[in-house]
């Protein structure tokens, strides 16, 4: 397991913290972590794309279900070193940071 930490110089770190909890590199990367304020997200490769999903804060379950996800992405994983834990770590903040908001249908 590795655990990556970043945050702004003169800011407190749970305001700013971007953390991944789990990062695996490869051609089935995959991981997850938290945002700084209070979201988790996770992410993996699909089919020649980088999936990225945003939950809400404060999951009632230690696993996310689908109605759980309140942002998701895609990327192209062209421009995206899958071997190097940097360059996916990267391709994954910009990738939080872009998250558009998932429609929810009627209940």
């Amino acid at each position: 397991m590795t655990l990556v930490t970043e945050g702004r110089a003169g800011t407190t770190a749970t305001a700013t913290a971007f953390e991944f909890e789990d990062i695996s590199t490869g051609v089935h990367a995959s991981g997850f972590g938290q945002v700084g304020d209070g979201r988790s997200f996770s992410f993996h490769v699909e089919r020649q794309l980088l999936v990225v999903e945003v939950y809400r804060p404060r999951l009632r379950t230690p696993v996310p279900t689908e109605d759980d996800v309140v942002a998701a992405t895609t990327r192209k994983l062209t421009d995206i070193d899958l071997t190097d834990e940097r360059s996916l770590a990267a391709a994954v903040r910009d990738a939080v940071s872009s998250a558009q908001p998932v429609a929810r249908p009627g209940r």
